[in-house]
């Protein structure tokens, strides 16, 4: 006899309205603590637990980043889980992971994040198995975040900004042009299913095999 399990719980969410700037600050320096995600956007806080699949999936595709960029000699700052808010749009968020590519040479080095002399991120990488209830695109829209790599539960889409602030969906990477997505898709599945070592030795193999021929 087959029995049917249920499908593990990606991420839990929860939502309150009414949450000042001041509070939203506090929950930051108490529970903010890089595996929580709190995203605020005036007054509405969610509060997001992810679970295994959603910190795998994050993982893995983390992983791919740096070793494409290790193969390339590209260079890369990850900031991971940094809180990135701004008081005078009263917005705030943790990406799941993010990265400098253009700005890396920038950004190496710096301890604290301050949007008054610091660029945004160029990649943030989005887990969204399950629909955020406070929506996250106008926030990184805000903050001037040129690329989104979004992950729904099945693939792995870049979403570019637009002058006009919000995010299209596109064939190929602001920050990576040169990598495939239907082959960066085609190694996260290695990493779901043989483990996330496996699918960096995958990608190494992609980017010898291809991107260095040409």
């Amino acid at each position: 006899m087959t029995v049917a399990l249920p499908k593990p719980e990606a991420e839990r969410r929860v939502v309150v309205d009414g949450i000042s700037w001041g509070l939203y600050q506090q929950m930051l320096a108490e529970i903010g603590d890089g595996h929580t995600r709190l995203t605020y956007d005036q007054g509405r806080l969610e509060i997001m637990s992810p679970g295994t699949l959603h910190e795998r999936i994050k993982t893995i595709l983390g992983r791919l980043v740096e070793a494409y960029a290790d193969e390339l000699d590209i260079p890369l700052e990850g900031f991971g889980s940094t809180t990135f808010d701004r008081e005078d749009l009263q917005k705030g968020l943790e990406p799941d992971e993010c990265y400098y590519v253009a700005n890396a040479q920038r950004m190496a080095g710096r301890e604290e994040f301050d949007f008054a002399v610091d660029p945004p991120p160029d990649l943030a990488i989005e887990i969204d198995i399950s629909p955020p209830q406070v929506g996250r695109q106008p926030i990184y829209a805000a903050l001037g975040v040129a690329e989104i790599w979004r992950y729904d539960g099945r693939r792995v889409t870049p979403l570019h900004r637009t002058p006009s602030g919000t995010y299209v969906e596109a064939a190929q990477s602001l920050a990576f042009p040169h990598l495939s997505m239907e082959e960066l898709n085609r190694i996260v599945g290695v990493g779901l299913e043989r483990g996330q070592s496996e699918a960096v030795r995958e990608l190494r193999q992609y980017v010898r095999k291809q991107i260095r021929r040409g």
